[in-house]
């Protein structure tokens, strides 16, 4: 936009061409021609010739293509004299907050100095005075290049170039700010890693994931999905500010159908959705939501889920905000990787601890065999010696069964036949009905013959859809269920989302082995009130004191 013109007032007179002074100067001025007068008799002749010439300097300068060419770039420039004096700026130049100018002039001051040493018109040779300004309060920064013009015996000048970083200086910090917290996100110290287990990791990566988007990229409306290998479908994982609707919204990693997110999913590519009212793909979360951005969760070259954000303003989202996502959202499948590699290599060295733990005990275990055999070979005629010759025999073979049982791992559990011994029914769980949902046919039979001991109705299921099915019979009334997390048909989350929605105060409890949740069910389940999880091989009294807990009135 243009400043407006100075007014300038001629008072014409013998020496004083007016006419041809308007004519020079009416492009830049609004001229006033006064009649002649005493006004202008203390102006000598030389003195109004001089004004003439600059004026006349001036006005080829904002008629030249250079000054149009000056006034399109971005940067702002001017031309000054030693002493500070403008000759010429451009209109960037001149729109610069007032605050910024004064530092320049500053700079001008420090760069003449340098440029022109002791008050010399010939300029030091060497490269540009180069200045950083920055004023935090207004988050501006400006880069100012300074360097010797013009004619430098008639008239030494400095050429002032001004430009504005202030977008790049915020992206860096940005950026930076973004790096240590990814740092963060990635980070396990190895004290959570010995004492937590992966719901407890998993819950702690969800708070500082919640806690950055805030922080960083202010974001307080999100969800993060994975998907699911078996069939693709996109699984809620963590989720901020948005209502269960959204989360209940079965989407999967395809490029129809499925909203942003299974386009996100299946094609790789983020998308700036400026105006949910008119992108058909756009599914929403949020009530009133007008833009969205989702951006994919990459691990290397593989898609392994999407990171959704909605806003209740249109085109609320920049290209700078899916810059910072996207790296935002590699950290956060980085960190989940990570996650998941814990739990499978714990889960490994359990069972192979285990496995050598049996080949060790081998050897000593058939030893104390052996001996047991000749102490009864030798003719040991006394009952009670016969007896604890019977007991070590026993014992020997328990402490086998014990060691196979932890080496079988999650493919069985701890403290049976202790549990199945004891047929005391229990008044807690007499004749309460419990479901219980395994793929492994050796933990449902467990789980329903200690529980039936108790005096509990128990019925299984083979699967998670069983499970499903059977929660959703309109004669189902179940005071317990109990459900494996990983099952090839559906996951853990899903039987307790429909128990839940079947039976509302039903307590759910459930099972995985070493942890392992690849769908992240727990952390899912506990945010809807899940009863308690149990990580296999667990002895079996646990999972009954659980029912116990379950089932008592608090």
């Amino acid at each position: 936009m243009s400043l407006p013109k100075p007014k300038l007032l001629i008072i014409g007179g013998p020496g004083v061409p007016a006419e041809e002074l308007s004519r020079y100067l009416g492009q830049r001025f609004d001229i006033v021609v006064g009649p002649p007068g005493s006004a202008a008799s203390h102006l000598r002749e030389e003195d109004i010739q001089a004004v003439v010439a600059e004026s006349c300097e001036l006005q080829e300068m904002a008629a030249h293509p250079a000054t149009l060419l000056l006034n399109a770039i971005g940067e702002g420039v001017c031309l000054v004299g030693l002493d500070g004096s403008e000759v010429w700026s451009n209109e960037r130049f001149r729109s610069l907050p007032e605050t910024t100018r004064a530092r320049v002039r500053v700079c001008i001051e420090e760069a003449a100095g340098a440029l022109f040493p002791r008050g010399e018109t010939l300029a030091t040779p060497g490269p540009t005075c180069k200045f950083e300004l920055s004023d935090p309060r207004d988050q501006l920064a400006h880069e100012v290049f300074i360097v010797a013009a013009g004619e430098p015996k008639i008239a030494p000048r400095l050429a002032v170039v001004v430009r504005d970083v202030s977008k790049e200086r915020r992206f860096a910090v940005r950026m930076s700010a973004i790096d240590r917290a990814g740092a963060e996100l990635v980070g396990f110290e190895a004290e959570s890693v010995r004492t937590h287990n992966s719901a407890e990791r998993l819950k702690a990566l969800e708070t500082r994931i919640v806690r950055i988007a805030h922080e960083l990229l202010h974001f307080d409306h999100f969800l993060i999905r994975l998907i699911e290998k078996r069939t693709g479908r996109l699984e809620p994982v963590i989720a901020a500010g948005l209502p269960q609707e959204a989360l209940d919204l079965e989407l999967f990693a395809e490029e129809e159908g499925n909203g942003l997110s299974g386009h996100v999913a299946a094609t790789g590519r983020s998308v700036v959705c400026a105006d949910a009212d008119t992108d058909p793909r756009f599914m929403p979360g949020l009530g009133n939501a007008k833009s969205s951005l989702t951006v994919p969760l990459r691990l290397h070259d593989k898609i392994i889920g999407v990171m959704n954000v909605e806003s209740q303003q249109a085109a609320n989202f920049t290209d700078e905000d899916r810059q910072f996502c996207e790296i935002f959202a590699r950290y956060i499948a980085i960190s989940l990787h990570m996650l998941d590699l814990l739990v499978v290599e714990r889960s490994t060295t359990n069972l192979s601890v285990s496995g050598r733990v049996e080949g060790e005990l081998k050897e000593c275990l058939e030893d104390i065999l052996s001996e047991a055999d000749w102490l009864t070979g030798a003719g040991a005629r006394d009952p009670e010696t016969a007896r604890h010759i019977a007991r070590i025999k026993a014992d020997v073979e328990s402490i086998r069964a014990r060691v196979r049982n932890m080496a079988a791992g999650p493919q069985t559990l701890l403290g049976v036949e202790r549990a199945l011994a004891d047929r005391t029914e229990d008044p807690v769980l007499k004749g309460r009905r419990v479901l219980v949902a395994d793929d492994e046919s050796k933990i449902r039979r467990i789980i329903r013959d200690v529980l039936r001991s108790r005096g509990c109705t128990v019925e299984i299921c083979e699967s998670g859809g069983e499970a499903i099915d059977r929660l959703g019979a309109p004669e189902a009334t179940f005071d317990v269920v109990i459900s494996d997390i990983k099952m090839p048909d559906r996951n853990g989350y899903e039987v307790f989302s429909a128990a839940r929605k079947a039976i509302p105060s039903v307590p759910v409890i459930l099972m995985t082995g070493f942890g392992y949740d690849p769908h992240h069910s727990i952390v899912r389940a506990s945010q809807e009130g899940l009863q308690s999880v149990l990580f296999k091989p667990f002895q079996i009294e646990r999972l009954i004191d659980e029912v116990r807990k379950a089932l008592t009135p608090k």
